[in-house]
């Protein structure tokens, strides 16, 4: 039960340094908002690593968090719903197997942009930021290709470094 307690102590303190390098990146895509997602790098980690139910308490606790730290009210509202869809998205994923860990990224990175997407519509109380959802698409493909690749690697080395 510590070495959870750890590794948890440990990965939400990644997924903050993640998030706080990602505010000091200066690259924009062109669309409001979005970013890489490095911490769900570690989101990933721990879904694989410590299982589902740790894996959503540190997408809450890391996007309460950053948005406290490096955001706002709104940046917090846009992340719980993409991270929560993301995260079941992912889940439901790996549970059923038949998914690489970039495949199941990329879900996540998807469903991130349409988590976000469905709460812009309720803020601005209109449709037309559908238009967005090409763009958001391809991105949250890229975006969670990257994400899945990095972390396919870091669990290979998690991995090394248990036996």
């Amino acid at each position: 039960m510590r070495g959870r307690v750890a590794y948890f102590g440990v990965f939400t303190a990644l997924a903050l340094i993640f998030s706080y390098v990602e505010t000091l990146i200066p690259f924009h895509f062109g669309i409001p908002g979005m970013k890489l997602g490095l911490a769900n790098i570690i989101i990933v980690l721990v879904l694989y690593r410590l299982g589902v139910k740790e894996a959503y308490l540190l997408s809450v606790v890391r996007v309460l968090l950053s948005g406290l730290l490096f955001g706002n009210y709104f940046s917090i509202i846009y992340s719980l719903a993409g991270g929560i869809l993301s995260l079941s998205a992912m889940a439901l994923l790996k549970r059923n197997g038949g998914f690489s860990v970039m495949g199941v990224s990329i879900a996540g990175g998807v469903f991130h942009n349409i988590g976000q997407l469905a709460v812009a519509m309720l803020v601005v109380e209109t449709f037309s930021v559908v238009y967005y959802v090409p763009v958001l698409l391809v991105a949250g493909m890229f975006t969670g290709l990257l994400i899945g690749i990095a972390a396919n690697e870091m669990l290979k080395r998690l991995v090394n470094l248990n036996e």
